[in-house]
């Protein structure tokens, strides 16, 4: 399968990738999107001047909301393994 060219500016530079199909496509447009806006953001409400900061804290403002979303999942998934674990044994129990 032949890659699709794309072309993303982030931060006023211009990056060439080569993704899958254009679902990929959608998905680095829109990232690189919400990347600028947060760059923007940063920009207009701290007093940043060097760019390797701003993009800095878009960086860990980006993994630390995989990283807190991650370990929430983690959490539901245990809950639901032990509310699982709980109704097997009622059920056990009640078919003995």
């Amino acid at each position: 399968m032949e890659k699709l060219k794309v072309n993303v500016v982030i931060a006023g530079r211009t990056y060439p990738l080569s993704v899958n199909n254009v679902q990929e496509e959608e998905g680095m447009r829109k990232a690189a999107k919400d990347i600028n806006n947060l760059i923007l953001k940063f920009e207009q409400n701290y007093a940043v001047a060097d760019k390797q900061d701003v993009l800095a804290m878009c960086a860990l403002q980006f993994a630390s909301k995989g990283e807190i979303s991650s370990m929430k999942t983690a959490e539901e998934s245990k809950k639901a393994f032990e509310k699982i674990n709980e109704l097997t044994n009622k059920l056990d129990n009640f078919l003995k």
